[in-house]
């Protein structure tokens, strides 16, 4: 159990106001996430996209390689996900290779450039972020991860 479960139960007016703040806050970090993928797509290349970006982390992770995968993962219609992978392949980041069982798949890989560049871009932003959850404490890290796991569901 959660050291903060101890905590009174909010109703009314104030559970409210707690939830409204709680959606005012999730605002403003998506919003600095968004601006933290428009900084790291520049990192990459200066004409990458944020959805580009995404759907090229998604490769370089290996959690996305072919299109369908990709779709999923960022969940953006195929077209979108067609002109980031094609994009990115100008960009000579991504390899577009074709399933020598089906002529018709093709998966997706990273080349060394796009490697090196998310690299470098992550590195960037893990030494923001990195910084400002260092001085929490672990119960506090683990509690924050909790609540995180338990709001996406």
């Amino acid at each position: 159990m959660s050291e903060h479960a101890s905590e009174p139960t909010l109703d009314g007016a104030e559970l409210d106001a707690a939830v409204e703040r709680v959606e005012r806050e999730l605002g403003r970090l998506f919003a600095r996430i968004r601006i933290g993928w428009r900084e790291a797509a520049a990192t990459v290349h200066p004409d990458l996209q944020p959805l580009g970006y995404q759907v090229l982390v998604g490769i370089v992770s290996g959690e996305a390689t072919t299109a369908g995968q990709i779709i999923e993962r960022v969940q953006a219609d195929k077209s979108a996900v067609s002109r980031q992978v094609r994009h990115l392949t100008e960009l000579g980041l991504v390899d577009s290779i074709r399933d020598p069982d089906d002529r018709r798949a093709r998966s997706l890989a990273p080349t060394e450039l796009a490697r090196e560049r998310v690299a470098a871009a992550r590195a960037a932003y893990e030494e923001r972020i990195g910084a400002r959850l260092r001085a929490w404490s672990a119960g506090d890290l683990n509690h924050f991860a909790e609540l995180l796991d338990a709001l996406g569901r």
